[in-house]
């Protein structure tokens, strides 16, 4: 083992440590004054042979510990070895070249504590015991004076002048591994060695002056990682067991890990570049990887890099791109896609036009009886005051005659918004809510409801948003079962009353990663989220699901997907972890009700150029599965999809996935579409039918429809509502799926619609039916018809309202 003389102590093996030039210049005065000869220190010695006897008894006798004059009962304990078994304090104050004992005293008594020690004529120490075994030594070898008074002894090389405010004082024996009455199925795993400057485990949690095995292996857990290391006595590491091999680790002797934690002296946190290795039994999060993944395909050409997509009632695909800031001149802002001639390019596409920059907007699809679809905000002056509708029109094969309608500044919001959300309230009005004034400019914190009635104001200002901004962007908005309503915005959420608007519960705050809780999920540190289903005769709570988001500074994204029943009477976040970290995802609501996991990347922020790592791997999560069991692993894309990417379920139920504008060299925007099948549509099951008349329903109606199944019986046959989505910015704005109660006689059965506004707000959803596995393809049908008369809004020159 190799030794080495710095500071005064003898140090063996220790990776250098890190100190200020000034600290560096005023130990070297100290060891030019008080050290006659070079000294060379041999292992484990207790430090007496490092000054001559002769030299220690003449300082000794000009010095003294002070015994009068301390403040209370402060006293004098003795003369105490550090560093034969580690250090005996846990804190050290800054060194202070004017140090007396009496300052000291005064340092450690103004935090709260019992123990002070000096050493090295400049060094303050404090605590509330004395750790690592400490043991007395001869009071000769206190023989500094203190920087601040020559007359008092301020310890030695490697000697400690003890004082104490109480009895005797407190010692610690030496600190051993924590290998019995561990947390969950933790395990210890022995001392693991560093590859130099290099990191093991990729998340690094400091835990100055309060660092416990506990502490760091509950973290650890909570997050997923069942591997957990301590270094330093006051680090935490995360990560999991094939890090070690891949990153270099290597086994290490047990006695290389030798550092007491800073909160837990009696047990072990690591040493120098030496992790106290710790394992859990098991998995924490199961990840599934079946045989059926599903797959990829691509779909057909674009004419356009979309920043928003949505499926209208006519079974085309509607694409609002940004205008004013498009390198491609001759675009018109809007496109519709027939789903059905994807095989015959020149009548896909069907240009449509708008008129001012919906750059960053928000859209839902209104319960009127055309299914408008609603656009909202945009980039920049006008534009961000913009309402923009249009009516779907056309049928497979045959094209729309509709376009989007305008009417700035007649009908326009009350504020201009960039990135706003849209949501349908149960009362059918429309909320519009967050956002900025312009691009980049300054916070737009309140909420507006449309119509605006005549000569009135709607609009509800909102500390919380000017508080957060700007990492509240695109916030999440759900109507509740109860009727208030839910919004999460940055790392919060809080429940709503639906009349005034006013907080009525405060949220736990939304976990982040493991190492930062200052980690968000809506823009620019974008997540995605949706509503798990909601099953007749919904009884249950509703749960909300959050996955993805990023971090701030270096933008490293999150790799967990939490969820809250937000009206439980103590409502807290479960967490399970994805396989991997993803920023910019969408979510897509099947009609199975799991969820398709795509787009993003495993690094950055949203925006232009903040990324560049692409996530190219699809997940399923199934909200039926057990908790930590509940994510599939599915297949792989080629097509980086960054920022502006979305994904939305298709009539025969497969996911449309689009766009990708990151303006990020090397990932040029992306014009190919692609879909995803997934695994219920890869097993070459034909796919049931089923036909409808009644497709306007009243809350608890009914309405009859007549199936034909392939595979099983109306005995395990399912029937599903998606509500229409918008999707952008991983913000599925309406998503919702709901599984109504019915019953079959032969092939006819008979659907009970939801009972109220607050189970499902006034729209249009897609009605699926599932023979075992197997979706049919949808029909559109209306629930709870158009209560706030959209349909008759607006009336003026350039709009054609289709009724309620």
């Amino acid at each position: 083992m190799t030794v080495s003389y710095k500071n005064g102590r003898c140090w063996p093996g220790l990776r250098q440590v890190e100190m200020s030039l000034f600290r560096w210049l005023v130990v070297a005065l100290v060891t030019t004054l008080f050290t006659p000869r070079p000294i060379l220190c041999a292992p484990n010695q207790g430090h007496d042979s490092v000054i001559p006897p002769s030299e220690r008894d003449r300082r000794a006798a000009a010095l003294s510990p002070v015994t009068a004059g301390l403040p209370g009962s402060w006293h004098y304990s003795g003369c105490f070895v550090d560093n034969a078994h580690g250090r005996i304090f846990g804190f050290e104050a800054p060194v202070d070249p004017n140090l007396t004992v009496e300052g000291c005293i005064n340092v450690c008594a103004g935090m709260g504590m019992s123990v002070a020690g000096m050493e090295f004529a400049q060094e303050c120490y404090c605590g509330n015991t004395l750790i690592n075994g400490a043991t007395q030594g001869d009071e000769v070898s206190c023989n500094m004076a203190c920087g601040g008074n020559p007359t008092e002894a301020c310890g030695g090389p490697n000697r400690l002048s003890v004082y104490t405010s109480g009895g005797n004082v407190p010692i610690l024996p030496i600190p051993v591994v924590k290998d019995t009455g561990l947390p969950g199925q933790w395990r210890s795993a022995g001392c693991l060695q560093e590859p130099g400057a290099q990191r093991v485990f990729p998340y690094q949690i400091i835990m100055q002056n309060n660092l416990t095995v506990d502490a760091c292996l509950n973290q650890c857990a909570a997050f997923g990682y069942p591997a957990a290391g301590m270094e330093f006595g006051d680090e935490c590491y995360c990560g999991d067991v094939a890090d070690e091999a891949a990153n270099g680790g290597a086994p290490a002797p047990a006695g290389d890990c030798s550092f007491p934690c800073s909160g837990d002296p009696i047990h072990l946190c690591g040493g120098a570049q030496r992790l106290q290795l710790y394992h859990w039994d098991g998995n924490i999060d199961v990840w599934n990887t079946p045989a059926n993944t599903g797959r990829y395909e691509f779909f057909v050409p674009g004419v356009v890099v979309p920043l928003i997509a949505t499926v209208g009632i006519n079974n085309k695909v509607t694409f609002l791109e940004k205008g004013g800031t498009s390198e491609f001149p001759n675009s018109t802002g809007a496109y519709e896609l027939d789903l059905s001639l994807a095989n015959d390019f020149s009548r896909a596409w069907r240009e449509m036009h708008v008129k001012s920059d919906v750059f960053c907007s928000g859209s839902i699809i209104l319960p009127d009886k055309g299914g408008r679809q609603i656009n909202v905000g945009g980039w920049s002056l006008d534009s961000t005051f913009g309402i923009r509708l249009y009516t779907p029109s056309g049928s497979d094969g045959v094209q729309g005659t509709t376009d989007w309608e305008e009417g700035f500044p007649a009908v326009a919001l009350q504020r201009g918004r960039w990135y706003p959300t849209a949501a349908m309230l149960a009362n059918g009005s429309i909320l519009v809510i967050g956002g900025e004034t312009g691009s980049n400019a300054s916070p737009q914190p309140n909420l507006e409801i449309l119509p605006k009635p005549s000569g009135g104001n709607t609009v509800v200002e909102l500390d919380w948003l000017q508080r957060t901004d700007p990492n509240n962007l695109y916030p999440f908005v759900f109507v509740l079962p109860s009727g208030n309503i839910f919004v999460g915005y940055y790392n919060e959420a809080r429940i709503l009353e639906p009349g005034g608007f006013q907080t009525i519960r405060q949220l736990p705050n939304i976990p982040a990663s493991v190492n930062n809780f200052l980690g968000g999920r809506t823009y620019p540190l974008e997540g995605a989220a949706v509503l798990f289903p909601q099953h007749a005769p919904y009884n249950e709570p509703v749960r909300i699901l959050i996955c993805g988001g990023s971090n701030p500074g270096a933008g490293q994204a999150i790799d967990n997907c939490v969820s809250i029943v937000p009206e439980d009477p103590n409502p807290t976040w479960t967490l399970e972890r994805m396989p991997s970290r993803r920023v910019m995802p969408c979510m897509a609501p099947l009609p199975d009700g799991t969820f398709l996991i795509v787009n993003g990347a495993h690094q950055g922020v949203a925006g232009f150029g903040l990324a560049t790592d692409p996530n190219l791997s699809a997940l399923l999560y199934d909200p039926a599965k057990p908790v930590h069991q509940r994510i599939s692993i599915l297949g792989n894309t080629i097509v980086p999809r960054l920022y502006h990417s979305e994904a939305v379920l298709l009539p025969d139920g497969r996911v449309l996935i689009s766009g990708s504008d990151p303006q990020t060299p090397g990932f040029p925007e992306e014009f190919r579409i692609e879909v995803y099948i997934p695994p219920y549509l890869n097993q070459g099951f034909r796919q049931p039918e089923f036909t409808i008349t009644n497709k306007d329903w009243a809350y608890g109606g009914q309405a009859t429809i007549t199936v034909n199944l392939f595979q099983g019986n109306t005995g395990n046959m399912r029937v599903s509502l998606i509500t229409a989505v918008s999707s952008t910015h991983g913000n599925a704005m309406g998503a919702r799926t709901i599984f109504p109660a019915f019953s079959c006689a032969g092939n006819t059965c008979t659907i009970t619609a939801p009972p109220n506004a607050n189970i499902s707000p006034p729209g249009w959803h897609q009605l699926f039916i599932l023979d075992g596995p197997t979706p049919s393809h949808s029909q559109w049908v209306r629930i709870g018809g158009d209560p706030a008369r959209l349909g008759n809004w607006p009336q003026g020159p350039g709009f054609h309202p289709p009724g309620v």
